[in-house]
């Protein structure tokens, strides 16, 4: 069992390290992952979830516009009857930050600093998606 994980750049931010090392980690740990590159619009975003049909959409943002993309991101989802997408959002987030983006629907938060580990086991968590068995 596998799920599939958007990994977008949404607004004007132009720095794609981070999701790149990210969509990485993610494949492989296992997951299908599709990475939009940089400068999306959120309608393209969510557009590309659906027609991927993703289970997380995750959010790189390192411009300080966290909360309003990612506000608007749920947003977006919800109207096109997508609400059952968790959304993500990692980046350049101050710890004051996390308890807000979560109000506006993120499902989870990962500041800067977050191993990959952490992000791989939660995302499973969130997707209900099992460790690999290490004996297979």
């Amino acid at each position: 069992m596998t799920a599939r994980v958007l990994v977008a750049k949404p607004g004007l931010d132009g720095h794609d390290r981070g999701a790149k090392i990210v969509a990485r980690a993610l494949r492989d740990a296992g997951f299908e992952v599709v990475f939009t590159g940089i400068r999306q619009r959120i309608e393209d975003i969510v557009s590309i979830a659906l027609q991927e049909d993703v289970a997380v959409v995750g959010l790189s943002i390192l411009s300080g516009a966290h909360v309003s993309l990612t506000t608007r991101t749920v947003d977006a989802l919800r109207a096109a009857g997508a609400g059952d997408i968790a959304v993500i959002v990692g980046g350049t987030i101050p710890q004051s930050d996390v308890a807000r983006l979560l109000e506006v629907g993120a499902a989870a938060v990962f500041p800067t600093g977050t191993s990959l580990e952490t992000l791989v086991t939660e995302i499973r968590a969130l997707t209900n998606v099992p460790s690999p068995d290490p004996s297979a």
